[in-house]
């Protein structure tokens, strides 16, 4: 599962490496388009929430048929929310990009990237659904191949459609998310394939492809609370985008390289978080919750060490990893002191992101979606606002409070988890 998410961070960090050939008004449309897509992001995970909790319940209950029929139910939720939203950001991708504060040139050179992303959207929400289905079946090596075929063929694309190399169009920031649709796509192929396979831990058949709304139910009510969960987190990454954006481009550049390094480092923890989540869901199935309780705070300690280990490599060599993006003065120092802030903070992180995605693996969707609540948007943002503005401290006072709002949620979460009421939790 680290592996997995670590991959799927890979994605984000290709496509700055290459689109910071093109200038800072192009970095900068990947980081505005990246916070808006977020939302996109927020709705495959929190459908995974529900996914993965359900998947688990019933492998834990040794009722494969079970898993199947859940499985069908969310691929086909998924499928229901592609749609709409595609036509919805296909059509209004400029518009999108002003709401975010982007300057004119940066609306005219990225509103393809945003429309060619919002249009294969449905992919990306396959993508994450279905390495959700797997993760909550304990199948975690089959969601990373479909990781590895999706990001080397956005590898190999990027450059060739980016700058037109050879027989590819020239296609600038735009061929960065035509090269990365394709990818993703080729990882859902490879998905349902396997998930055809009869050597699955469990196989969906054909009886199983219909709408069944006692499941749909369940799975509403589970997804629909991680969706706002999962919604509330990445809303206030693009209210934080949005602050950033009022100083310039040259800041939100190097905001953007910033938060980039961080998530390709945040990402892979996340791995570790899901892993617990599977193990409390196969757990509390087995009726076995002080096992599960073990394999919380055992993830929590892997998580601690190995966040804290890259936190220290970023707080020392922020100045290299920065300077690999871009070479403008500015830019690099927004993004060195940027990255430093937020990683000042990784240990706290660690326990965080284990503890929310372990309610989420018992089936307690409402404590995470609360506490991100309050953590967030009654925490985080104002406190980023008042730094940014009033105290006049710019980006950086947006980098602080990333690092207090997580901290803050990591104390939080380990206070409520101790009570051990997510124990009762019955899906």
């Amino acid at each position: 599962m680290v592996l997995e998410v670590a991959l799927e961070s890979v994605f984000a960090v290709v496509n700055v490496f290459w689109v910071g050939r093109l200038g800072a008004d192009a970095v900068a449309t990947v980081g505005l388009t990246e916070a808006l897509f977020s939302l996109i992001y927020a709705l495959g995970m929190g459908l995974g929430i529900g996914a993965t909790a359900m998947v688990a319940r019933r492998i834990g209950e040794k009722n494969p048929e079970g898993a199947a029929r859940a499985a069908v139910q969310a691929i086909a939720l998924g499928a229901l929310f592609a749609v709409p939203l595609g036509i919805a950001g296909g059509v209004f991708a400029p518009d999108l990009l002003r709401l975010m504060g982007a300057s004119p040139t940066v609306v005219e050179t990225g509103q393809g990237f945003t429309r060619v992303l919002f249009a294969g959207n449905g992919i990306v929400l396959l993508l994450f659904l279905i390495n959700a289905i797997f993760r909550g079946a304990g199948d975690a090596t089959i969601a990373m191949r479909s990781l590895w075929i999706a990001n080397v063929c956005n590898m190999i694309l990027d450059p060739l459609l980016i700058f037109g190399i050879g027989p590819f169009p020239e296609l600038g920031v735009t061929g960065a998310a035509v090269a990365t649709t394709i990818g993703r796509g080729m990882g859902v192929v490879y998905q349902f394939y396997r998930l055809s396979e009869r050597h699955n831990r469990f196989v969906i058949r054909r009886p199983h492809l219909r709408l069944e709304p006692e499941i749909l139910r369940t799975m509403l009510r589970l997804s629909g609370t991680g969706i706002f969960q999962i919604m509330i987190t990445t809303t206030s990454w693009v209210g934080l985008v949005r602050v950033v954006s009022s100083f310039g481009s040259q800041a939100l550049a190097g905001y953007t390289v910033a938060i980039r390094l961080v998530m390709f480092a945040l990402l892979p923890a996340w791995g570790m978080a899901n892993a617990a989540a599977t193990m409390v869901g196969q757990a509390l199935g087995a009726a076995k919750p002080d096992r599960a309780e073990k394999a919380v705070w055992l993830a929590g300690r892997y998580n601690a060490v190995f966040l804290g280990a890259v936190g220290l490599f970023f707080l020392v060599g922020a100045p290299t990893l920065v300077g690999l993006f871009t070479a403008d003065p500015e830019v690099r120092r927004v993004g060195i002191l940027g990255l430093r802030l937020v990683s000042a903070g990784f240990p706290f992180y660690a326990y965080g992101m284990v503890l929310t995605s372990s309610f989420n693996g018992a089936g307690d969707t409402w404590t995470p979606t609360l506490l991100n609540f309050f953590c967030f948007w009654l925490w985080e943002i104002p406190l980023a606002w008042f730094l940014a503005k009033h105290l006049d401290w710019g980006p950086s006072g947006v980098s602080l409070s990333i690092a207090v709002a997580f901290s803050t949620l990591a104390v939080a979460s380990a206070v409520v988890f101790k009570r051990g009421r997510w124990k009762t939790r019955r899906l």
